[in-house]
């Protein structure tokens, strides 16, 4: 029994020492496009992460990395084959489509097997419409209309002078700055906003939101966290937030005209302008006009107070 115990040893040694070896195996593709400014690079992929920078270069530049977990190289380059990837350069603008066929070996961990990270540099002023099933995006620097949709990863943008609009499923949303309307959404995670001249629409069901400074209207929803948002300008159409489980933190420009109405099932509201109410104050609603009326900052939240202040 010692020595079938002894050989049992051995056997299972050499299968560790032969996986170690075939771990995993690597493949690059490279490609590039050229185009002009204002094209449009369409990504449509099962899976793998998305990262694009920019350039002064009328040129698409596509760097696809693959990383397959395999018992051999034939094993591996068959994980490489089974992710199929399509190619179309019309004019200035570039689609890719990347199918990956499922194998139903490895009892169904196809997800698994293959990692894949794409990685991009499109014209400075260009624009992207960016879809994945498995992985995180991250967009910098660009000028442009920016769509970015995943239902595995985190989003994150920087420096975006354009429409933006940024879907996920599983992660959290992250924006710098940006010179256009934002419209993002999550079901699971915070999001956290730098400057924003345009619109902001924001939802989360599983997070904080947060939101540096607002020059438009604002429209933010989270039944997980707290919301805190700065509007350093007039806006010109009503504003909401409102929030299921946190507190609601305002700071309000002093020349701002409004139409405050703003309430708490789970706290207090505490406000530093002057409002003009009607009818009798309680502590957890407060309604009135702010300097000369407008536009309506509509708040609520049955988990917290509301807080809003000037800007200093």
């Amino acid at each position: 029994m010692r020595s079938l115990k002894y050989v049992f040893i051995l056997i299972l040694s050499m299968i560790v020492m032969t996986g170690s070896i075939f771990a995993g195996t690597e493949k690059n593709i490279k490609k590039s496009f050229d185009v002009s400014y204002g094209g449009k690079l369409s990504l449509d992929s099962d899976l793998g992460s998305i990262k694009v920078n920019t350039s002064n270069s009328e040129v698409v530049e596509v760097e696809i990395k693959l990383y397959a977990k395999a018992n051999d190289e034939d094993d591996a380059e068959e994980i490489f084959e089974d992710f199929d990837i399509n190619f179309n350069h019309s004019g200035d603008n570039v689609k890719i489509d990347a199918d990956y066929r499922k194998s139903k070996s490895w009892f169904g961990n196809w997800n698994n097997k293959l990692k894949v990270k794409f990685i991009i540099t499109v014209p400075s002023n260009y624009n992207l419409d960016l879809s994945t099933s498995g992985g995180s995006i991250s967009v910098s620097d660009i000028k442009g209309k920016v769509d970015a949709k995943t239902s595995g990863g985190s989003l994150e943008f920087a420096h975006v002078m354009g429409e933006l609009n940024g879907k996920t499923s599983g992660g959290s949303i992250s924006l710098d700055k940006c010179d256009g309307d934002v419209d993002v959404h999550t079901s699971g995670g915070s999001i956290t906003i730098g400057e924003v001249k345009g619109r902001v629409f924001a939802k989360t069901s599983g997070g904080k939101i947060s939101v540096e400074e607002v020059m438009g209207q604002i429209k933010a929803s989270t039944s997980g966290g707290s919301i805190s948002a700065a509007i350093s300008k007039q806006p010109e159409a009503d504003c909401e937030l409102k929030t299921s489980g946190g507190s609601i933190n305002v700071k309000l420009s002093n020349n701002i005209n409004a139409y405050l109405d703003a309430r708490t099932s789970g706290g207090s509201v505490d406000c530093d302008f002057p409002v003009t109410v009607r009818g009798k104050m309680k502590s957890n609603r407060l309604e009135g006009k702010i300097n000369d009326g407008g536009p309506q900052l509509y708040f609520r939240t049955s988990g917290g107070s509301i807080i809003i202040r000037e800007i200093n």
